[in-house]
């Protein structure tokens, strides 16, 4: 039971710890977690001698508590041990001392439905015996959380049956434990968050906006006009695809008469569809937070202003925009179009563990730093979003980056004509909320 039970475990952790990240457990319950990873370290705050466990850790393996600082891990573990820890908030204090801006935590504990049945198979030794005196609800972990300055990125239930039952147990763990009001009687909580610290800001951060464009002459000088400036060395870098007018000369134009006002790159890119010409744009990005705009303008540029507020105060990693907010102007999405998205906003966030409201706006906003880490790891889902938009999102929630929506006025478009087709991309888009089900959520 124990060996299959951390198999799973370790399964689910691996979903956000990939093999080049460093992980260090605290006070690890068994060698079968952590220690078994690729970069896995242990700490013990009593001394390593005093603690019989140690002696299963090779010695590279372990590392002195107040060492971990130091070794700046991509992620701390603390695996079941608030259930006997007499103070949570002290050990959530000692472990925010541990982190630094980029360290995520992860809590692991079990739900309070269990407390029966692991009694009972701590008696028939089925279980080790533990002094259990803590069986807390999730709101109670949140909040000492928040106490000690972390804040909550995704809670997630897993485990319905922790026996392995060849075919059954994989069945119950994996298709029917991560579903609504199933996964309210899973056995395992797993919670992912980040420490709220903050930021010595040396400089203001500057800005390389990625404007994707096919068909829109007529919107490029406008864009140049009413991108607002932020940083003191933005950047503005269109990047032509496949258009039937004269976009690109448009373009080339532009560049040339306004480029002593505005830093502009232009390129145009390779392959086909706004994925691709975002990837070819932040490709070419130099400054450290990048921005999509979309060149049709129906989200204003002045709102870019929102999103760089929101990065740079660090109140998001992942700053997504959302146009069902504030009222919209009546040609700027048809009804079907309004409805797709919501259901795709639903389903998405319970995929992704994030909340999402629109999962479809063009405007997305990440750290270059944390998009060349997305970029690094994007096999895991692989390279077929001709929106650019998943990619980006599957990626952030995969790396448990703080997602948040900032609501603009969604315009209606007054030059060209939308690139989308709804039934085509409907298609391909439950087609990815399947895939993504499948590589996320049902694991």
């Amino acid at each position: 039971m124990r060996t299959y039970f951390y198999s799973l475990l370790q399964k689910y952790l691996s979903l956000f710890i990939l093999p080049q990240n460093s992980v260090v457990e605290v006070d690890p319950t068994t060698e079968l977690l952590v220690g078994a990873m690729p970069q896995g370290k242990v700490a013990f705050q009593s001394k390593p001698q005093e603690i019989k466990l140690a002696i299963n850790f090779a010695k590279n393996q372990v590392i002195p508590v107040e060492e971990v600082f130091n070794a700046k891990p991509d992620y701390l573990v603390i695996s079941g041990i608030i259930h006997y820890e007499r103070d949570i908030q002290h050990l959530l204090a000692n472990l925010h001392k541990m982190c630094h801006h980029d360290t995520r935590l992860i809590v692991t504990y079990y739900s309070s439905l269990w407390r029966p049945l692991a009694s009972l198979a701590s008696r028939i030794g089925l279980r080790s015996k533990t002094p259990e005196l803590n069986w807390l609800a999730h709101e109670d972990i949140e909040n000492l959380l928040e106490l000690e300055s972390f804040e909550l990125i995704r809670l997630d239930s897993k485990v319905l049956c922790p026996l392995y039952i060849p075919l059954i147990s994989h069945f119950l763990n994996r298709y029917l434990a991560p579903l609504p009001l199933v996964r309210h009687l899973c056995l395992l909580n797993i919670v992912v968050a980040r420490p709220l610290i903050k930021n010595v800001v040396e400089k203001i951060p500057s800005v390389s906006i990625v404007v994707p464009a096919r068909n829109e002459a007529g919107n490029i000088e406008e864009i140049i006009r009413r991108i607002p400036k932020m940083g003191s060395n933005d950047e503005i870098i269109f990047v032509e695809g496949n258009s039937t007018d004269d976009t690109w000369q448009v373009i080339q134009a532009v560049k040339e008469r306004c480029g002593d006002e505005r830093r502009i790159s232009i390129a145009q890119q390779d392959g086909k569809g706004k994925g691709d010409a975002v990837r070819k744009g932040f490709s070419l990005a130099q400054n450290e937070i990048l921005m999509i705009l979309d060149a049709d303008m129906t989200v204003p540029p002045e709102d870019l202003a929102k999103f760089y507020r929101a990065i740079k105060d660090g109140k998001g990693e992942f700053i997504n925009g959302t146009r069902l907010v504030y009222p919209m102007e009546k040609k700027a999405m048809r009804f079907f179009n309004l409805m797709a998205n919501k259901f795709f906003a639903l389903s998405f966030s319970f995929v992704l563990g994030q909340r999402f409201k629109d999962t479809l706006c063009g405007t997305k906003v990440i750290s270059r730093s944390n998009y060349l880490k997305l970029a690094a790891n994007r096999s895991y889902f692989g390279d077929f979003d001709p929106f650019g938009d998943f990619d980006l999102i599957f990626g952030a929630a995969r790396m448990c980056l703080k997602i948040i929506e900032v609501p603009i006025c969604y315009r209606e478009r007054v030059y060209g004509e939308t690139n989308i087709s709804r039934w085509r991309h409907g298609v391909v888009l439950l087609t990815m909320l399947l895939f993504s089900a499948r590589k996320i959520k049902f694991l």
